[in-house]
């Protein structure tokens, strides 16, 4: 039986989806601050809590019988993170140590983290491979780094089998119902813009790019989710002390300009025109990812194109915004 922490949220309920169509059965826990009860299928059980509640971790472990943990659960937003860094610190630190420690305590051995590619920070080159150095920028991105070593400690010390996965822009939706409710992402923002009335903003066009606009490597949210799948079942058969750590890109390089026009002409706005705001502070101008390895380890590839994304994403915002 594998845990899902953070089950009912949108990775962590594709997380779900591709897990019970992989053949695995699951539990979700999580404490809904931002998750959605129904998000989930009927027949998973859902357990209510959060991951710093050791009493709880313990119940659920002994109830359900886990064998295996995906660690979706944690704060994910960069601009929250830099108001309130000890919020970040206690929710994905302090929660991944209790998370951690009871897994210890119930012998199970197996975890799936879901990393990020957050960990690089500002890196200088075209393809970032997972020996880039890290360099993070933000309280958040120092907590994935801080429980991705969390995680090879524990496999060092424990024999814990740890895979880390850091995945990069993420947009899309297997279905309307499983669609981000968040508007922190290129994508939903556009959306939220052209409801609106207003123009899409790109923040800055002088960038060292194609056509000035900053670079990123955009991946589907089903994606995301096979990838997790394909490193659960790794771990099914790995080496006690086992630690990956893997990107999860498709490896192709979009600049935002781009993808607003795309976006753009998939909802039938063609006609507007983006408006240009000066650069944000701490925006690198390239992150693309290197998806070699995680092709190599977990013979996994990204599977969907943008459009597919831009497609479901609206479809999504549609079915939350009539």
């Amino acid at each position: 039986m594998w845990m899902i922490t953070g089950g009912a949220g949108f990775i962590g309920a594709h997380v779900v989806r591709a897990m019970t169509e992989g053949g695995r059965r699951v539990v979700v826990y999580d404490d809904l601050s931002t998750g959605d009860r129904d998000r989930l299928p009927e027949n998973v059980p859902l357990v209510v809590g959060s991951v710093l509640d050791r009493g709880r971790l313990d119940q659920a472990f002994r109830e359900h019988g886990v064998t295996g943990v995906v660690h979706v659960a944690g704060k994910k937003r960069v601009a929250e993170s830099v108001e309130r860094p000890l919020h970040y610190y206690r929710e994905n630190v302090t929660g991944m140590a209790t998370l951690l420690e009871a897994m210890a305590d119930h012998g199970v051995d197996r975890m799936v983290f879901s990393s990020s590619a957050a960990v690089y920070g500002m890196p200088d080159v075209d393809l970032v491979t997972e020996d880039t150095p890290c360099r993070p920028m933000s309280p958040y991105g120092e907590t994935k780094l801080v429980g991705e070593w969390m995680v090879g400690a524990a496999a060092r010390a424990h024999g814990l089998r740890g895979a880390c996965l850091r995945y990069f822009n993420v947009a899309g939706a297997a279905s309307p119902r499983l669609s981000d409710s968040g508007v922190f992402n290129l994508i939903p923002m556009i959306f939220e813009r052209l409801d609106a009335g207003e123009a899409p903003r790109v923040f800055g066009d002088d960038y060292a790019t194609p056509d000035g606009t900053c670079v990123r490597d955009y991946i589907h949210v089903r994606d995301i989710a096979s990838a997790h799948l394909a490193a659960a079942v790794r771990l099914e058969d790995a080496s006690a002390g086992t630690a990956l750590t893997l990107n999860i890109g498709r490896g192709q390089g979009v600049s935002v300009r781009e993808m607003v026009d795309r976006v753009l002409r998939v909802t039938g706005h063609e006609d507007v025109r983006p408006v240009v705001r000066d650069r944000r502070a701490g925006d690198p101008a390239r992150v693309v990812a290197s998806a070699d390895r995680i092709r190599r380890e977990l013979d996994w590839t990204a599977r969907h194109d943008l459009d597919e994304m831009i497609e479901s994403a609206w479809r999504g915002w549609r079915h939350r915004h009539p």
